[in-house]
């Protein structure tokens, strides 16, 4: 059985957790390393952990805290943020991160994602896609967290990434990012009919039937969330329950 996962985020600035809403007004709320405990312990499948400000700030991400995350859970880690070569790949991977995700160096050096994926194996090269609907029907992929636009069509770059080696797509709708207002299901759905590998669902998730709507209508094969949990409105076990009550296949 094919389960779809749920994977809270933990958006990180400095080494602090912080959560904004469509990539600004950044706030401190936490530890991210006493968060992805907390979250794996309600059942949680994966943990996301991205420097949002890394390739805006022309860094990598912050090593220390990739290795007290990753020492404190012992579900899969997902690191993303700054990364631009093969030795920090290396680097991460080595720290604990079981997967990579690559977002502005995969758009500037697609390269990249071939090389790594030749490097370390399929599984742990993740593409993240930031994209902002720009006319209907139509959404743009923008990187350096969400400040500067490429021109590329979001569908036809996923379609890319796949072919180039990607295992997954993290897929972040930015008009719905922070917004708890819903998933761009439509985008979601576009792109996971576009490729034959996992998309995970990112942005806007306020309510649990948000949570459903992207795994189902969305035909998202995971979904991404930061406010619910932070904010303690909902578990990762409530979000599963409710799931599994609606027919969704989830590990409980």
């Amino acid at each position: 059985m094919v389960f779809k996962r749920i994977i809270p985020c933990l958006d990180t600035r400095s080494g602090f957790l912080v959560k904004g809403v469509r990539f600004h007004d950044l706030k401190v709320i936490g530890d991210p390393a006493e968060r992805a405990r907390l979250y794996e312990e309600q059942g949680a499948d994966e943990i996301a952990l991205l420097d949002v400000s890394a390739s805006l700030e022309g860094r990598g991400i912050i090593l220390d805290m990739v290795r007290r995350v990753s020492s404190n859970i012992s579900i899969p880690l997902i690191v993303g943020g700054g990364i631009r070569s093969i030795d920090q790949i290396e680097v991460l991977l080595e720290s604990g991160a079981d997967k990579v995700s690559i977002n502005t160096a995969a758009v500037e050096n697609p390269s990249l994602i071939e090389e790594a994926t030749s490097l370390f194996g399929r599984r742990r090269i993740i593409v993240a896609i930031d994209a902002k609907r720009v006319s209907p029907g139509r959404w743009e992929v923008y990187i350096y967290g969400g400040n500067k636009s490429t021109g590329l069509d979001a569908v036809e770059w996923a379609a890319r990434v796949e072919e180039l080696g990607a295992s997954e797509i993290l897929l972040t709708s930015i008009d719905a990012d922070g917004t708890r207002e819903g998933y761009d299901i439509e985008l979601t759905r576009i792109v996971s009919e576009a490729v034959g590998i996992p998309v995970i669902a990112s942005g806007g998730a306020g309510k649990l039937e948000h949570i459903y709507r992207v795994l189902t209508d969305g035909m998202a094969d995971a979904a991404l969330a930061a406010s619910i949990f932070h904010y303690g409105e909902y578990s990762v076990r409530d979000v599963k329950l409710y799931l599994a009550s609606r027919g969704v296949s989830v590990r409980l």
